[in-house]
């Protein structure tokens, strides 16, 4: 058959007709054809638009690739039947039409390649039923595939291989299924369903290198995804909006720079197995009212970022069943009063801050959840926060349950095992119910509430933890029926029974619920004993060294009393341990308030070598911090950063610089409170590990030391740095002066004193920083002074003049000079 001829092929019709003819044409043949008729192509380029209104059987003559359709304008093939077309290459060049348009009837499309610059590669709508196999599209111009309105298309083998927006769009009521299809390299997102009545399946396919979203279902759309691959994308795997449904059976999103799936506007996503992993920031994100998922036996796991692996906010609910999430910075984060989160026979491990983190009056249930490996096992924050969980197993934690700042949840047969510091802690006007938990095999102690915490613990019990097994700081728990294995028999007339673990089982009925008058249970109640005192360094200087160059600091006579006062509480109170008596109990941790410059990072120095010397802290190192080095970008890192940062001053101090940065006044969601929470926490942890010193502004440092009930607690002594005087600053400069061998002439010193005194003394003074400040533009015009002379004395290198002020200073000088000169009388 030759090049460019068009072959119809009668198959079985009337007899009046001709069995077969030729053409030149494309629209020829298609005018020549009826119902049933075979068009066969011979090889060659036909640029002109292509019809099929009739059901024929289009196909190549020498195989597929052969023919090419490439009109200059418009669309390359229309189908308004159910045809058959196969084997062609289809191109286009109009941006404003699509290549091919199928428009009626049930035609199939079959090993076509639409490779093509239009605004659609295929497109299919009104009441159109088409089914596409092994076709390939290639649009950098426009959309992939589009299937809109009334319309339902099969794609089968289909493979999207580039598409200057979406690769798969089915909207507007249509439908779709798509089987063992490939998108890959669109610049939108791979699959997009949208609008009411639309629905999609997609079985088996696979969705990759996409710049923007993998699958973006939105506007009550509903989809069908089992079996598939959502991976490589720039934004994120699955994102839901308005009402949209979408159900995953079997299927995998990873390497994805955002969130695995991103819900919002009462979307649902309902996950059955597959898996969600490589994600750099949520696995699951779940945003406002009414939007919710529901997962059963889905693994979400190898977060790349700083972010939970499931985000539930502004009202929303997530439901997990027989989930695994691990390898993750956070598990679980639930916030915002309304949100709510459910985990049944999951499990949290290898997480490196919190697994379940509950705040701002959210809810969570959890029923036989394991979290293991974790910085905190569960953690509720503040106030309306709480939930019921029952069974739930936390091992080899820091910390297994953190409640404070008024959260109040139920735990019921629930256990900690393995902690490094507390299995339970309490704090900050945090409740709590605890039923017939344990704890066991800690570090730290099973059950430690403090500030006066109303937690009830019923039955619960405690065992092996190295510091203890219950500690209550201040009266304030209700206890019934708990045991120790370090707790002595309990008197008749105490409301607290504590029996030993083996007689756990033969314990008698529990007295109704009592407040514990005391400060510990019997397992402590004649305090701990006597603490070994730590040896300190043998490069460390003496007290009396650390003690004397704090006296030599100008001014702070008020500073230097309360330090002294403080070192004389501690020394005697080792005097009274190592006589056998009991020492005061002493809040080492200080506020600095006052003007920058006064010698507040100065002070805490000494301080800290001082208490090393005594052996109140093992190397008294300095850490100096601010907001910036406390306060993470992400959440889940806020935590982890103020952690690293503790341990660094473990055996020290850690001097936190304008604390009150970190409780803003405007702060909302401000991370710093995340900070100062686990601040908190930490100090009583390791209270007698590391001095704590916060410095700021009087005000400023009000506010901060409200912005936590446990912050005030724990800061019970404010040490007041004042302003120098005129005359201090003078002494600060002429030392600095002698430092580096220089002097200031009598005239010099007069006129420093005049300005100094007439400095405005507001917030931004700097005082001894302004100090040194001053010397330094002494110097630098001194430098410039002497450069213009060819002989100096060795007095002159070293001698400050009053012109070697700061203009300003200079003027006052050689004004009060000239003032002088007025009042003497003259001689004659």
């Amino acid at each position: 058959m030759g090049a460019g001829v068009v072959r119809v092929t009668l198959d079985g019709a009337s007899r009046w007709r001709r069995r077969s003819g030729e053409y030149g044409s494309m629209a020829e043949a298609m005018a020549a054809a009826e119902n049933g008729d075979t068009v066969t192509i011979g090889p060659g380029v036909f640029r002109e638009n292509v019809l099929v209104d009739k059901a024929v059987t289009v196909r190549p003559a020498e195989g597929p690739g052969s023919v090419r359709i490439e009109p200059a304008a418009g669309t390359a093939l229309t189908l308004l039947a159910s045809a058959s077309v196969q084997g062609l290459e289809l191109e286009g060049q109009d941006g404003s039409a699509p290549a091919v348009l199928v428009e009626a009837g049930e035609p199939e499309l079959a090993d076509c390649r639409i490779a093509t610059r239009s605004s659609v590669g295929i497109e299919v709508r009104g009441d159109a039923r088409p089914v596409v196999r092994r076709c390939t599209v290639d649009n950098p111009g426009g959309l992939g595939v589009r299937v809109a309105l009334a319309a339902s298309a099969s794609f089968e083998d289909c493979e999207v291989l580039a598409a200057g927006q979406a690769g798969l769009v089915v909207r507007a009521g249509a439908s779709a299924r798509f089987e063992r299809c490939r998108v890959h390299h669109a610049s939108g997102a791979a699959l997009v369903l949208t609008g009411e009545g639309t629905a999609v399946d997609a079985v088996d396919c696979e969705f990759y290198e996409i710049n923007g979203n993998g699958v973006q279902a939105e506007d009550r759309a509903v989809g069908r995804i089992s079996g598939s691959t959502v991976h490589r994308v720039t934004d994120n795997g699955l994102a839901l909006d308005t009402e949209a449904v979408l159900e995953l059976t079997d299927c995998r999103v990873h390497d994805i720079p955002e969130n695995g799936a991103d819900l919002r506007g009462r979307s649902v996503l309902r996950i059955q197995g597959g898996s969600l992993r490589s994600f750099a920031r949520n696995g699951l994100s779940v945003w406002d009212p009414q939007t919710r998922v529901e997962a059963v036996g889905c693994e979400i796991r190898e977060s790349t970022g700083d972010y939970p692996a499931v985000w539930v906010s502004d009202g929303a609910s997530v439901q997990l069943t027989d989930c695994r999430v691990h390898d993750v910075p956070d598990a679980l984060f639930v916030l915002d009063r309304g949100s709510a989160a459910q985990a049944e026979d999951c499990s949290f491990t290898q997480v490196r801050n919190t697994a379940v983190s509950v705040r701002d009056g959210a809810t969570v249930r959890l029923d036989r959840v394991r979290m293991q490996d974790a910085g905190t096992g569960l953690w509720f924050r503040d106030h309306g926060s709480g939930g019921l969980l029952t069974e739930v197993e936390i091992a080899d934690v820091a910390t297994g349950v953190i409640v404070t700042k008024g959260a109040d949840p139920v735990l019921r047969r629930c256990s900690v095992r393995g902690s490094t510091e507390a299995a339970v802690y309490v704090s900050a006007a945090g409740r709590g119910t605890f039923e017939e938990c344990w704890a066991g095999n800690g570090k730290g102690f099973g059950f430690h509430v403090i500030d006066g915490c109303r937690t009830v613990l019923t039955r619960c019990r405690a065992e092996q933890n190295a510091r203890g097994g219950f500690e209550f700081a201040e009266p304030g728990p209700v206890v019934d029926g708990c045991v120790s294995d370090d707790a002595a028999p309990a008197p008749a007339a105490e409301p607290v029974r504590a029996t030993t673990a083996a007689a756990w089982r033969d314990a008698p009925a529990a007295p109704a619920r009592t407040a514990v008058p005391a400060a510990r249970t019997e397992a402590a109640a004649e305090g701990p004993p006597a603490r070994a005192l730590i040896a300190p360094l043998p490069d460390c200087r003496p007290a009396e060294e650390s003690l004397a160059e704090l006296d030599s600091l100008i001014g702070l006579e008020t500073v230097k009393q309360e330090v002294r006062t403080l070192i004389d509480l501690i020394s005697v109170g080792r005097r009274r341990q190592q006589a056998g008596l009991k020492a005061p109990s002493l809040r080492r941790h200080l506020v600095f308030t006052g003007s920058p410059g006064t010698g507040k990072t100065t002070v805490a120095r000494l301080y800290g070598e001082i208490l090393a010397s005594l052996g109140v802290l093992q190397r008294g190192h300095l850490v100096e911090v601010a907001r910036l080095d406390l306060v993470g970008e992400h959440i889940g890192s806020t935590a982890q950063r103020t952690w690293e940062v503790f341990q660094r001053s473990l055996g020290g101090v850690l001097f936190i610089d304008e604390a009150y940065a970190l409780a803003p006044e405007d702060g909302g969601r401000d991370f710093g409170r995340e900070a100062i929470d686990t601040l908190v926490k930490l100090m009583e942890d390791h209270r007698d590990d590391v001095v704590v010193i916060v410095a700021g502004y009087t005000a400023e440092m009000e506010r901060f030391l409200a912005s936590n009930p446990g912050v005030a607690s724990r800061f019970s002594r404010t040490v007041s740095f004042a302003d120098y005087s005129a005359a201090e600053l003078v002494e600060i400069t002429r030392r600095q002066a002698a430092d580096q061998e220089y002097e200031l002439a009598e005239a010099t010193v007069a006129a420093l004193l005049g300005h100094f005194a007439v400095l405005p003394k507001g917030p931004s003074f700097g005082n001894g920083r302004t100090a040194r400040q001053v010397f330094e533009t002494m110097v630098e015009r001194h430098a410039v002074r002497l450069a213009q002379l060819r002989d100096v004395t060795t007095e002159q290198l070293q001698l400050l003049l009053p012109e070697d002020l700061p203009p300003a200073a200079a003027a006052l000088a050689a004004s009060a000079a000239t003032t002088a000169a007025a009042a003497s009388p003259v001689r004659g």
